[in-house]
């Protein structure tokens, strides 16, 4: 479903008092703000929330009337379902605070986006992996490859 600009926490909270189980795939990411860098936990899919619905059981129409709620989306006059196996894959890949922990897709070579620190959101190519959750990236600055050490979680592989 999709949320009001950033209230997919309430949302959930929401939701979850009406009994129906929800999913909120998060992520860690640095905020820069005055010269200050600080990292939050953020939704994965910003404005978008998972929730399980029986379309036979549930009222699922007083979805649309919850706090934080912008809308189901639909396809026709019933909720567009999720191809199966992809939430299940998220929640099998998140820790328990929700945080998707996406060090276990990580290839040698792959190009990967720094997710935390100083350099997020640039675009690196996976160095090298250890088994203490490490990874070393090349970055691509000022004209030459920089090597940039980093935890697994805090880079997402790309396609």
């Amino acid at each position: 479903m999709h949320t009001l600009p950033l209230s997919e926490a309430r949302a959930q909270g929401n939701l979850e008092n009406q009994s129906f189980r929800t999913f909120l795939p998060k992520r860690r990411k640095t905020i820069r703000h005055a010269r200050k860098m600080s990292t939050i936990e953020a939704p994965f899919f910003p404005r978008y929330l998972f929730v399980a619905l029986d379309l036979t059981r549930h009222q699922w129409r007083s979805v649309n009337g919850t706090f934080g709620v912008s809308r189901l989306v639909m396809r026709g006059d019933e909720p567009y379902p999720v191809p199966r196996g992809v939430v299940e894959t998220l929640i099998a890949s998140a820790d328990d605070h929700g945080i998707l922990q996406l060090g276990q897709h990580l290839k040698v070579g792959s190009p990967v986006r720094l997710l935390a620190g100083p350099f997020a959101d640039h675009l690196a190519i996976l160095d090298r992996l250890d088994d203490s959750g490490r990874v070393r990236v090349l970055l691509e600055l000022m004209g030459r490859q920089v090597s940039i050490s980093a935890h697994c979680n805090d880079v997402l592989p790309l396609p």
